[in-house]
């Protein structure tokens, strides 16, 4: 049976340094949050509803991708 919902363990426990919300004409919105561990979390809703997120390392060039989440 699929879950109606996403668990981000991977979040739990860390601090967060930023949290910024981006209203997106064609995307929907998204939530991004940069920790203070340097890994950054953003999830975006669109519509129909669709539920994205991903927690990613950023540095130099494309972020890396720890893990990507799906609802």
């Amino acid at each position: 049976m699929k879950q109606d919902y996403v668990e981000c363990s991977e979040l739990s426990g860390k601090t967060i340094n930023t949290l910024r919300i981006y209203k997106h004409a064609s995307d929907g919105t998204e939530i991004q949050i940069e920790l203070t561990d340097g890994t950054s979390f953003s999830c975006c809703v669109s519509h129909p509803p669709a539920v994205t997120a991903s927690h990613y390392q950023c540095g130099v060039g494309t972020p890396k991708v720890l893990r990507d989440y799906e609802l």
